[in-house]
């Protein structure tokens, strides 16, 4: 009957440790990445223990208590997981965004890659204060919809220019209520 709330128990406070261990300099990431899988496990085992106790005994008290610790362990993890899941996988040139290194050489084979390595640049985001990540996306929406157009720096290929198309140019001449309606179609969707 303890046995599955204990695990839960553990599970939660290896949750808790692994990353902050990490944080703080303990542990490497890798050993907070171990952790925090350990505690995923032990809190599906923890939940599954407390759940067959509790039909076992009729004693529902340390039996929901261990459950809900335990999925509430696993259920952090498992966000991560699955917030990840359809993503293109992460560069993994540098994460220097301020002052990337000069990797023109691989940049050739990099082509036609489903995760490009250009990089809208912090200036973008801060024009439009958000993070580089939405410009990005933003970027992405409005080419798209064939209001820009992407152009390869020929000195720095590390830098891509946009430049209006001529649908692009005629909403912004339009004004307002053009550019308004078409911001709203690019504009990213909200995350739940």
């Amino acid at each position: 009957m303890k046995t599955g709330l204990v695990l839960s128990v553990i599970g939660a406070a290896l949750l808790l440790a692994g990353p902050l261990g990490s944080r703080v300099g303990l542990w490497s990431f890798v050993i907070g990445f171990l952790l925090l899988a350990l505690s995923l496990l032990l809190g599906l085992v923890g939940a599954s223990l407390s759940l067959v106790a509790g039909f076992k005994t009729g004693q529902w008290q340390m039996a929901v208590a261990g459950i809900v610790i335990g999925l509430a362990v696993v259920s952090v993890p498992s966000a991560f997981i699955m917030s990840g899941v359809g993503k293109p996988p992460i560069h993994d040139i540098t994460t220097d965004t301020v002052n990337p290194p000069p990797f023109v050489a691989i940049l050739p084979l990099r082509a036609g890659a489903a995760n490009p390595p250009e990089y809208g640049g912090s200036e973008v985001a801060d024009h439009l204060f958000v993070r580089h990540h939405t410009a990005v996306e933003l970027a992405d929406r409005t080419q798209e919809l064939g209001l820009v157009k992407r152009q390869r720096d020929r000195d720095d290929h590390r830098v891509v220019r946009l430049t209006l198309t001529p649908a692009g140019r005629r909403d912004a001449r339009r004004g307002a209520p053009g550019m308004c309606a078409r911001s709203r179609r690019a504009a990213p969707s909200p995350r739940r």
